[in-house]
């Protein structure tokens, strides 16, 4: 059994978006979610900040052969950041912790041009949901950063790769969600 994991903390937390198992629930304590575009792509997505009063709840997962690979094409924007010391978890044998991170230096604010996909933000909740539980998308909504941010609904042709379908409860949840947090959803 591999000893080296990920941290998830928006679409890995959503077991049906990929096939590294078992996932564990943990918590990353020093970090919170924030919104960013990143030069050179058309949408923008979530990464993490360090701060220090903040923790996450989010999914860890053993990485085995070619797994790293997947991981790193998957999350191209990122850098692979060691949190082994911030994680909290259960999972027997840990010895290396990954949390994937956008350079402070390639994040823009997201805009109209570069918006967050609703797909994209549909498949984070549901894993939320999934694993959390109401309660715990509800802490994702409160330990993620500014969410004035614009967001396309792209719910009837997703744009997001790896797209899910919601259940009724699930969307519920979503679109309130996106009212409560004063979120700008848009159309084009």
């Amino acid at each position: 059994m591999s000893t080296s994991f990920f941290f998830g903390y928006g679409s890995l937390v959503n077991r049906r978006t990929h096939a590294f198992d078992p996932a564990h629930k943990a918590v990353a304590k020093g970090w919170r979610r924030v919104w960013a575009r990143v030069p050179g792509r058309p949408v923008s997505l979530l990464t993490v900040s360090r701060d220090a009063g903040s923790e996450i709840e989010g999914l860890i997962a053993p990485v085995t052969g070619e797994g790293w690979a997947v991981l790193d094409q998957r999350e191209a924007d990122y850098d692979r950041t060691d949190a082994r010391a911030d994680v909290r978890h259960e999972a027997p044998t840990v010895e290396e912790l990954a949390i994937y991170v956008v350079p402070e230096a390639d994040r823009l604010p997201p805009d109209t041009e570069h918006p967050v996909l609703l797909s994209y933000l549909d498949v984070v909740l549901q894993g939320y949901l999934g694993e959390f539980g109401k309660e715990g998308a509800e802490r994702f909504l409160a330990s993620t950063g500014d969410w004035r941010v614009p967001f396309l609904n792209d719910r009837d042709a997703p744009l997001y790769p790896r797209a899910q379908s919601l259940s009724d409860a699930e969307r519920g949840f979503v679109d309130a969600a996106l009212l409560y947090v004063g979120a700008q959803v848009f159309s084009r």
